[in-house]
């Protein structure tokens, strides 16, 4: 933590050298979390590039405490919402039709995955599934905090996120058939 309240007062004096351990120190976790929200690595990169210019235009705010990941990481997730809202290939995907909405539930699933193939299979949702997921399912974001974020009512959030899962695990069970098939070599 010391080491981390150096940096970012060394940053603060703009040493470039600094920055550029701050931005190595992040960048590769702070990428997967961009890499998350959008639809190719093309698009991750530039939620990136424009996280850190607003990590470092805003690094004055933190405040020494707590963990400088977790701040960093709140504004990545912040500029990724908003480069979604912003795009016109995300746009579309990021409409929620308030009609036609209801949850879905799906009782006793239990489907065992690695971690890898699970986050393969979030970024195949469509965005404004894979937004709401991740806000929600790995970020901890209340329904309530994502609506604000993202302009809709809590309602439209939960169903949302219900629908995610559901398609989720419906792949995981297709995922799971498949398994057990090449495991007997069918």
């Amino acid at each position: 933590m010391d080491d981390h309240q150096k940096l970012v007062k060394d940053c603060l004096r703009k040493n470039i050298i600094a920055q550029k351990q701050l931005y190595d120190l992040f960048s590769p976790i702070m990428l997967g979390i961009c890499y998350r929200y959008t639809k190719s690595m093309n698009d991750a990169e530039e939620v990136l590039q424009l996280g850190f210019i607003k990590v470092f235009i805003n690094l004055h705010q933190y405040k020494m405490q707590g963990d400088l990941g977790a701040w960093i990481r709140r504004i990545m997730v912040n500029t990724a919402i908003n480069y979604l809202k912003r795009k016109p290939q995300y746009q579309l995907d990021l409409s929620f039709e308030e009609n036609n909405l209801h949850p879905v539930v799906i009782p006793d699933a239990d489907i065992r995955l690695n971690e890898k193939d699970l986050l393969n299979m979030v970024r195949q949702l469509p965005p404004g599934f894979q937004t709401i997921f991740n806000l929600h399912a790995v970020e901890g974001c209340t329904h309530i905090e994502i609506g604000k974020m993202l302009g809709i009512n809590e309602g439209t959030s939960r169903s949302q996120y219900a629908r995610a899962r559901a398609l989720l695990i419906k792949w995981l069970e297709v995922h799971s058939v498949n398994d057990k098939k090449d495991s007997y070599g069918r």
